[in-house]
């Protein structure tokens, strides 16, 4: 199965190169509108798309004012971001440049702290319309190989992996 393409968020920058036209290469913040503005031809809506579709999209757009209608687009920086808690090596705020699964996640956070880290019930936060939703995933299964782990993670999420209850 191919990687799934990611698509474009506000926050993120694009490298626009013109093999036609050096002139007009330019790398481009995608605002919090989530359009680009460009040479010649003002405002694009970038967010929402992949690559690929902001290609299309600018081809259409610069049609006919362009000798060579190539035009690349790739990601410079993408702004996903997630913050990790509890019973990992290294909590705190982890960036990548392209979205992740909850156990990628961890993984990235140098892994769960095995001897205490209770991974049948990681809690994942995640703000939706100004509220606080909670979900509970059970990634002990995934890693032993009985479940998938699917839960992808947007921007902005918190992973909180619990400790294990233990007498002392």
């Amino acid at each position: 199965s191919k990687p799934e393409a990611i698509v474009l968020a506000e926050g993120d920058s694009v490298k626009i190169i013109f093999p036609g036209a050096p002139n007009l290469d330019t790398t481009s913040k995608i605002r919090l509108d989530g359009k680009i503005t460009l040479p010649d031809i003002g405002e694009v809506q970038a967010a929402g798309m992949t690559t690929g579709e902001l290609e299309k999209a600018l081809k259409t757009r610069y049609a006919g004012q362009l000798t060579s209608s190539e035009i690349s687009v790739s990601i410079e920086f993408s702004s996903f971001y997630i913050y990790m808690t509890g019973a990992v090596m290294h909590p705190g705020k982890i960036q990548s440049d392209r979205p992740l699964t909850a156990l990628e996640a961890i993984m990235e956070a140098g892994g769960a702290d095995y001897s205490r880290a209770n991974l049948k019930g990681v809690i994942i936060s995640r703000k939706i319309k100004g509220r606080m939703e909670h979900f509970k995933v059970d990634l002990n299964s995934v890693l032993k190989g009985k479940g998938s782990d699917t839960f992808d993670m947007r921007s902005g999420d918190i992973v909180f992996v619990p400790e294990k209850f233990s007498w002392f």
